[in-house]
């Protein structure tokens, strides 16, 4: 309870960055025109988000005769989460990582790219597929998608706000006195980074919170941990062309780099997530 609470407020201060941003723009008809973007957005999120992402990464569906320890594996932990079994797409991506993307259990699906297939055994992918499906099972995928497109909306308006003092245009005199612009500029600079700064904020609980219960579904919380392991040294070495709207989406952030970048990734790091995973087998008494 306490997550979702935390999620929606988080939610919601997007949405009223966005409002405000309408409202800096244009007064009270800029507001108006932000609520609708949002509530647009949330709108394709909502019924969309699926098939766009899928798209976008070319992925097709994956057959039970193409892989049948494939489906038995996501058949099995489904129903240990008390959910339809999701259908299964192939990313024709090298890097080896996962997604799950939809609005919840029976409307959302798991993708895993051609790299993941190759370079884990059987109780890692388990474990990976056990995590994705945890996000379907916690409804993580709908508060990611949402959150995503209200993040975009606040840096499309941000960029109305540049072209706006661009060429002078305010919704009223009075903002193009010499204060108003510089507090214009500072809304430019800084809500970018506020609104990176909640979405990074509900990516990272989410993902501690899939691990967790992806590691409970699969009853190893080890096999979830060496599947971290391996991807995060892969991810590292094979790049991978991702749109940086939907990296929140994968099991490892597949946008590496280096200093200042991890400060701002969506996902806590990798050692953290490991660390807890471990933590969690010694509570269940599993040997390291």
């Amino acid at each position: 309870m306490g997550y979702m609470l935390r999620t929606a407020l988080l939610l919601g201060v997007l949405t009223g960055l966005l409002l405000f941003l309408g409202n800096v723009i244009a007064g009270q008809t800029g507001m108006l025109i932000a609520f609708i973007i949002a509530a647009l957005m949330n709108f394709l999120s909502y019924w969309f988000s699926d098939k766009i992402v899928l798209s976008m990464y070319r992925a097709r569906q994956i057959t039970p005769e193409e892989a049948p320890k494939l489906h038995s594996m996501v058949e099995e932990l489904a129903r240990k989460a008390n959910m339809p079994k999701p259908p299964i797409y192939l990313v024709p991506m090298e890097q080896p990582n996962a997604f799950a993307t939809g609005r919840g259990p029976g409307k959302a699906v798991v993708a895993v790219t051609r790299g993941i297939l190759e370079i884990l055994d059987e109780d890692e992918l388990k474990g990976v597929l056990a995590h994705e499906i945890a996000h379907i099972k916690n409804r993580d995928v709908l508060i990611a998608s949402i959150a995503a497109t209200i993040a975009g909306a606040i840096s499309m308006i941000v960029n109305w706000l540049q072209w706006a003092l661009i060429f002078g245009w305010g919704r009223d005199e009075e903002n193009n006195n010499p204060l108003s612009i510089v507090g214009s500029i500072l809304l430019i600079i800084i809500t970018p980074i506020i609104a990176a700064i909640i979405q990074m904020a509900i990516s990272r609980s989410r993902e501690y919170l899939a691990d967790e219960t992806g590691a409970k579904l699969c009853g190893c919380p080890l096999s979830l941990a060496r599947a971290l392991e391996k991807i995060h040294n892969y991810a590292m070495q094979v790049p991978a062309k991702v749109n940086e709207g939907t990296a929140h989406l994968f099991i490892e952030n597949p946008l590496k780099g280096e200093g200042l970048w991890e400060l701002f990734s969506t996902h806590p790091s990798t050692e953290k997530r490991i660390a807890r995973l471990m933590e969690m087998a010694r509570r269940m008494g599993q040997g390291l």
